[in-house]
């Protein structure tokens, strides 16, 4: 039985799922066969704690479950108090670029920044806003001014400096330029001028193309850009451990998309930016962050334009040769996502139809003797056994279960028997064509 389900998170569930994606949120209430899978990322996110990093790669066929668990580690980060945030790599979006595709993935994990009070993303204001505060506070015990006056603008040096002090404490690459921008959004804080707070947030954003604008908007001398936006990254998870927060997680899916880069020159730049941070992550050289990566088993293992086309990477990323469908190393930096069995689907299916019941206020009428029917038409159609993924049974019981919503003296079994099966899997032969600017 599905409890403590928020209005908001059933919708949610209900929507994204029909359109073929994984819900931002209440993942967590659907969530079936991955135990061991949280488990170790749990222990993980202790580690992160305290003070170590972490980069994690998670491996499995086309709708096997990756971005899913992708978000559901969002969740469970989020209940851990840890600052998370997600972007796709995509044709415009890459780790490494010279025209602006790296900066646009910077700007994309920006906009989805996400806290336990502000799930769904765009935290990022409130997180400066609770930062500023902190600081504000702190000054007031120190200069021994009450709190209702230290806010006035006669006192705003005395917050600038404190500003300034702190943001050099916790950064090391563009620190100056950092505290002077987040000095520009307090100013705005202070004085209520809505322009200078959203120019400040557009420059931690990553948004601004020319230092001219960022210099005659923010009197700043550099942007971040597609050289120095990793370092701001750092910088943040700096800045938010500083406020109290347990780290960093970043969760970056669709990793099929830096394979099919057409040039090699470019592609193995990537993939050494996937180095650089996998090194830095596991030196030491950065505290309090966990990177993910999703992608699927070609992604990581083709020689030729896959991460182990990189030698560097693939040393490192070789699977335990020791390790078996029944014996996991959830410890080593792949994780194999494993199909879901039938059972699992059963149960996933069960609680898709709870929250589905509770998002419309309606009681279908399916039963479990429904759902194996279902289950039995879905499997043993042909192609099922090689082109039949859980994201496609999902949609298609979910779409059965919105007709008999609106139709309900419909013939359960000729739905389930009118079910096709196709590849719905990428063309892994043909790749796309990316023009390199």
């Amino acid at each position: 039985m599905i409890t403590n389900v928020k209005p908001k998170e059933a919708t949610a569930i209900i929507n994204s799922l029909t359109a073929g994606v994984v819900p931002k949120i209440g993942v967590q209430h659907i969530t079936v066969g991955r135990s061991d899978e949280t488990d170790a990322f749990i222990k993980a996110l202790e580690d992160v704690k305290n003070g170590h990093s972490m980069v994690k790669f998670w491996i499995g066929d086309f709708g096997s479950g990756k971005s899913f668990m992708m978000h559901l580690m969002n969740t469970v980060a989020l209940k851990q108090k840890f600052v998370v945030t997600t972007a796709d790599f995509t044709p415009d979006n890459r780790l490494y670029s010279t025209g602006g595709q790296a900066v646009a993935l910077y700007a994309a994990l920006m906009d989805n920044i996400a806290i336990q009070t502000k799930p769904e993303g765009g935290a990022l204001s409130v997180l400066l806003e609770k930062w500023i505060e902190q600081i504000i506070t702190r000054t007031a015990q120190q200069t021994n001014i009450p709190l209702i006056e230290i806010r006035k603008e006669e006192h705003l040096p005395l917050i600038q400096d404190n500003i300034l002090k702190a943001i050099n404490d916790i950064t090391e690459v563009g620190s100056f330029d950092f505290a002077a921008v987040i000095i520009k959004y307090y100013e705005g804080y202070i004085k209520d001028d809505q322009a200078l707070r959203k120019n400040a947030l557009k420059w931690l954003k990553g948004e601004y193309k020319t230092k001219t604008d960022a210099r005659q908007d923010l009197n700043v001398r550099e942007i971040i850009n597609d050289v120095n936006y990793y370092d701001m990254l750092k910088n943040f998870c700096k800045f938010f451990v500083s406020m109290g927060y347990s780290g960093f997680l970043i969760n970056l899916d669709e990793v099929i998309n830096l394979y099919k880069i057409s040039t090699s020159t470019m592609r193995e730049k990537n993939y050494e930016k996937i180095l650089t941070i996998y090194n830095d992550c596991f030196q030491g050289k950065v505290s309090n962050l966990f990177i993910n990566f999703a992608g699927t088993k070609e992604t990581l293992e083709n020689e030729r334009r896959g991460l182990f086309s990189y030698n560097a990477l693939k040393t490192r990323l070789e699977t335990n040769k020791f390790e078996t469908s029944e014996i996991r190393d959830f410890a080593q930096p792949v994780i194999r996502i494993l199909p879901l069995n039938h059972n699992e689907i059963f149960v996933l299916l069960k609680k898709l139809k709870e929250v589905f019941d509770f998002n419309y206020s309606v009681n279908i009428d399916v039963t479990d003797d429904d759902i194996h029917s279902f289950m039995e038409e879905m499997f043993n159609k042909p192609g099922a056994a090689e082109f039949l993924t859980p994201r496609e049974v999902i949609r298609d019981f979910l779409n059965i279960l919105s007709l008999l919503r609106q139709n309900p003296t419909l013939d359960k079994k000729r739905l389930f028997g009118e079910i096709e099966i196709a590849d719905e899997r990428p063309s892994m032969t043909v790749l796309d064509e990316i023009t390199e600017l």
